[in-house]
């Protein structure tokens, strides 16, 4: 076999057993009025399991939400199924969090400067809150699929090195009615870079806060 004919062989099986370059995947998510969403937690779901790898391997599978001026920071935490979150009270007074949540159920008392963990062994949503500021709540997103992110300020989320196929892009928000399907598109991801915008209906701030099991 002569060298060029040789060479021409060895791209060709390069070409074939070489696997397909992965996406790097954006959403934009916006809401009935047009506006960027913050936290907004976007997952894009495979058609084919075999192909997605655990969520653990890609997702930080410790978190720590913290307690600050009688606020958890942040809002909206993602873990993997297994993950563990540290709740650190870092106020001046003592806190007794909560989730009463399918997820996820505990109590904890916190006094100031203490912390300690969970382990979210359900994938799903848990509403936490403070028995003692019932102001006071945050959300943990225990996702299912490794292919997850948070929208930021400007309401992209960026999801890198998804390996091409068909997905189910699917999005959750503190502010979406709970008990409702949640809204999702399939996408089907080839290429270098894919940007998907996305609309969905918030309730009003009012009517968003809740500490319920609906999560």
């Amino acid at each position: 076999m002569g060298k060029g004919l040789t060479a021409i062989v060895a791209v060709l099986l390069l070409a074939l057993y070489s696997p397909a370059a992965a996406t790097d995947f954006t959403a934009v998510v916006t809401d009935q009025d047009g506006q960027p969403v913050v936290n907004a937690v976007v997952s894009l779901l495979a058609d084919s399991s075999s192909a997605t790898p655990a969520p653990s391997s890609r997702l930080p599978a410790e978190k720590t939400i913290d307690q600050r001026n009688e606020t958890f920071i942040p809002l909206v935490t993602i873990i993997p199924k297994g993950g563990r979150i540290s709740f650190a009270n870092n106020d001046q007074t003592t806190h007794q969090v909560y989730s009463f949540s399918r997820v996820k159920q505990f109590e904890m008392t916190l006094n100031r400067g203490q912390t300690s963990s969970q382990v979210f062994d359900n994938t799903g949503v848990a509403a936490l809150g403070c028995n003692i500021h019932d102001h006071m709540i945050a959300y943990v997103f225990v996702s299912e699929s490794p292919w997850t992110a948070l929208t930021g300020d400007d309401g992209h989320a960026l999801i890198q090195g998804v390996p091409p196929g068909s997905y189910r892009a699917q999005v959750w928000h503190p502010k979406f009615p709970p008990g409702r399907p949640l809204p999702n598109v399939t996408i089907a991801l080839s290429g270098d870079t894919i940007r998907w915008e996305g609309t969905i209906k918030l309730l009003p701030a009012r009517m968003a806060r809740s500490h319920s099991g609906n999560y």
